[in-house]
């Protein structure tokens, strides 16, 4: 009885061993994982970086989704009240020009005035242009002056932080619009394609 009793008890023994190190074990992050890690190091600049970021991301998906839109869905519009791809098209470069203007303290680009008839290609370059101004406009934003306030788009009241937060919001409602036109034109969207 007393060598089944200490079979018995080793046997717990070791079990409690074995399963306390594969417990520990389980708690270790995978040193082969391709995973990013967050890092640990405060963000300089939160706000501004990471519209940068952003800046970044959109500028390459809007583009292209302009660019994937064929020339004669320029004039497309799902319903008779919305506007067309064209329109959408001059509306975010606008948008970007006066945004990124007024955040940075840049003067806009003075460019020739787009209209829904003009053709592709000019949209998409206007388009692209205002991505390039941004990009440069916004290069030496930084978070110091975020509560300073001012009009956004001469008649809303804000702050810097807020029209950085609207450029970034404008980004993703834009984008969104793009890809809605073009699911509806029988197009995937630059981030539905297949990974290649």
């Amino acid at each position: 009885m007393n060598c089944l009793r200490f079979v018995l008890l080793l046997a717990i023994a070791l079990s409690t061993v074995i399963t306390t190190r594969a417990q520990k074990d389980d708690t270790k992050p995978l040193a082969t994982t391709n995973a990013p890690q967050a890092s640990t190091t405060p963000v300089a600049n939160p706000v501004s970086s990471f519209i940068k970021q952003q800046l970044t991301r959109f500028n390459k998906n809007m583009v292209a989704a302009a660019e994937a839109m064929p020339a004669e869905k320029y004039s497309f519009k799902p319903t008779p009240d919305m506007n067309t791809f064209g329109h959408l098209t001059i509306h975010i470069a606008e948008g970007n020009n006066a945004l990124c203007s007024q955040i940075s303290g840049t003067p806009a680009p003075a460019s020739e005035k787009l209209t829904e008839t003009d053709p592709k290609d000019k949209l998409v370059a206007g388009l692209k242009a205002s991505f390039d101004f941004c990009a440069t406009a916004l290069a030496n934003v930084d978070d110091s002056k975020l509560s300073e306030p001012m009009l956004l788009f001469g008649r809303v009241p804000s702050s810097r932080a807020g029209a950085l937060i609207a450029l970034g919001m404008g980004f993703a409602d834009h984008y969104g619009q793009e890809a809605i036109y073009l699911r509806l034109s029988g197009i995937l969207p630059p981030t539905a394609q297949p990974k290649k």
